[in-house]
């Protein structure tokens, strides 16, 4: 095999050029392998094995530097820089990441997880090689989805100003996460579909050539001028006029044609941009046919691409997607927005059944909120659905846009807490703590899947900012029989004893039913509370909590600086109250990939050193 031939970086550089396609199609075949195996992000990657194959021929890593936006793409770069080995564990605990890492190879310059990254850490990478006297190629790839970013365009705006070489690999493949939207996406389809350009393009070039005496002298003073040749067949090309010189575009699928154009980029002295058009899931048919299932795919069948294991029960996000076409049907002032998630986030049942309250801003979460925002001044009920990791982006525009003006923006935040296989830059652990921090800012989280639907009605009929977050996963059926009417800032009695209360949010209401179990069954009294609201706190509750208990026990699937835990601990403290607090959050750390019921365990949140904990604290009051 070809592949096992290329055990470190640059082995690809000495193969023979008839050995290209074969390891193009091995590199196929062992990703999906593997990808069957492991779950990951496949359809990308098929997409960029011969883009990936021709930079590495091309440029000299690790000297030469590529920021991969987002890096879910970045698998072939892994194999062709001596990774093979760790496909195997890809995504595991300990084992290698989805994304680049700089603690895992030299080769990775730069770690990347959210969108529209890419040119922006390229310009400091450019700089940074500028004012030290450095000479390598630096590379940022970006896709026509992060490419809808607005950090994209700011970006775009910087490096129009560079003065020596920076090359930005657009990868069009038509295709994102979902449909693109926008007008940068019809822009490019309409480059992409102008079938005459190029052509024209070269006749033109050839017909001026054969000018007797003046032909070439005629070509040469039109790629001097201002906007070039293209400028006189395209009118206002976009990145020409604002000062980034534009190649392609380029078969993505031709290596030939794809080093020759890198070769081209690296003499320009200046930011230059090449259009690449690629096919999102190339050589596997069921994800050229479906890539948005195979975005980021579980394991696998390969002969039919369906999944080994089917989900029994509804998961969070399906439960949400019921409730917001049930809420669609009633209140025709509910709208939905999505910043290019609609599957993930649930929303596209909504989009279906009404479309013209359904909005796809594209990989923009700051304008998604500012949007939500203007369309709640309108009078409207706006939902964003988001996942917790994404709405980071989006804090100032929260924190202004929405909260200061105390407008009725419903933020539907996916993916709270640890999520799993994707890591550091996708764990939804910092959102209570962020938004906490903001005034008029109302915070939810439900036990079960009936609370998360009683939620988002109260969520509706609200008249201010508020957020309700839910994790990732199989939606929690258990205590159906506590379903007490949502009521703002109030939490809920599930069981009370005496001596030790357990005060849970969300997620960890489940967890905090087995600890309750087990000091049970070891001769504690305990009580048993579901917060529902983080923010504000149930004073009341926690004064009546204060009078019974000697221990306090918070638990919360956030880190625990600014998180509910730090807001509990603070009140009792200020009022005095005779109770000691125990808080058990996330610690304040970036959280791996792996597993979540083992990640769980490595932090502290499962039920076995979670009783240990409240025991040891319990046994210190006596």
């Amino acid at each position: 095999m070809l592949l096992e031939q290329i055990n470190q970086v640059n082995d690809i550089k000495k193969l023979n050029k008839e050995d290209w396609e074969p390891l193009a199609q091995e590199i196929r075949d062992f990703l999906i392998e593997k990808i069957s195996v492991t779950g990951g992000h496949l359809a990308s990657n098929l997409g960029v094995v011969e883009l990936t194959m021709a930079m590495h021929l091309a440029f000299d890593f690790p000297k030469d530097q590529v920021v991969w936006d987002v890096g879910h793409q970045s698998y072939t770069h892994k194999l062709l820089t001596g990774r093979r080995a760790g496909f195997d564990d890809l995504r595991k605990y300990g084992g290698m990441s989805g994304f680049p890492k700089r603690k895992e190879s030299d080769c990775d310059c730069f770690d990347t997880g959210h969108s529209s990254t890419s040119i922006s850490a390229g310009i400091g990478l450019v700089k940074a090689r500028d004012l030290t006297g450095g000479s390598q190629s630096v590379i940022s790839v970006i896709g026509d989805g992060s490419m809808t970013g607005g950090m994209a365009f700011e970006a775009l705006n910087n490096a129009s100003q560079l003065k020596s070489n920076f090359i930005i690999v657009l990868n069009d493949n038509q295709m994102s996460i979902a449909e693109n939207v926008g007008g940068l996406s019809q822009y490019l389809n309409g480059m992409r579909s102008n079938e005459g350009y190029n052509n024209f393009k070269a006749g033109l070039q050839n017909t001026l050539e054969k000018i007797p005496v003046y032909g070439d002298g005629i070509v040469r003073q039109l790629k001097k001028t201002k906007s070039g040749l293209k400028q006189l067949v395209i009118p206002g090309m976009f990145f020409e006029d604002m000062g980034i010189t534009y190649l392609g575009p380029v078969d993505g699928h031709n290596i030939d044609q794809l080093i020759r154009t890198f070769n081209d980029a690296k003499k320009v002295h200046h930011a230059v941009l090449i259009h690449v058009c690629t096919k999102k899931g190339k050589g596997y048919e069921p994800a050229e046919r479906h890539p948005s299932r195979f975005h980021g795919a579980e394991p696998f069948v390969i002969e039919t691409g369906l999944p080994k294991s089917r989900r029994a029960k509804a998961n969070y996000t399906d439960i949400f997607s019921t409730v917001m076409r049930k809420l669609g049907d009633r209140d025709e002032k509910v709208v939905a927005i999505t910043a290019a998630m609609p599957d993930g986030t649930g929303l596209k049942r909504f989009k279906n059944m009404f479309p013209d309250r359904f909005f796809d801003v594209g990989i923009a979460e700051q304008h998604a909120v500012t949007f939500a925002a203007g369309l709640a001044a309108g009078g409207l009920k706006p939902v964003v659905a988001v996942y917790s990791s994404f709405l980071q982006r989006a804090y100032d525009q929260v924190l202004h846009d929405v909260c200061i003006q105390n407008l009725h923006v419903i933020f539907a935040i996916d993916r709270a807490g640890l999520v799993g296989s994707d890591g550091e830059t996708h764990q939804g652990i910092f959102d209570l703590s962020y938004l906490s921090s903001i005034p008029n800012m109302t915070i939810m989280a439900p036990k079960n899947k009936w609370e998360l639907s009683d939620m988002m009605k109260f969520a509706v009929n609200y008249g201010g900012p508020i957020a309700l977050r839910y994790p990732r996963g199989e939606a929690y059926d258990g205590l159906q029989e506590f379903r007490a009417p949502i009521a703002y800032g109030k939490s809920e009695w599930i069981y009370e004893e005496a001596d030790i209360a357990l005060m849970a949010v969300g997620s960890m209401v489940k967890t905090a039913e087995k600890v309750r179990d087990t000091l049970k069954d070891t001769g504690y009294n305990c009580t048993l509370i579901n917060a529902r609201f983080v923010k504000p706190i149930d004073e009341q509750m926690l004064e009546e909590v204060a009078r019974q208990h000697k221990l306090l026990v918070t638990l919360e699937e956030n880190v625990r600086n600014g998180g509910f835990g730090d807001h509990v601990l603070e009140y009792v403290n200020d009022r005095g109250f005779d109770m000691k607090v125990l808080n058990i959050a996330l610690p304040d750390e970036y959280v791996e990939h792996g597993n979540v019921a083992l990640l769980h365990k490595e932090v502290g949140l499962d039920a076995e050193t979670i009783v240990k904990r409240v025991i040891t604290a319990y046994v210190g009051e006596m």
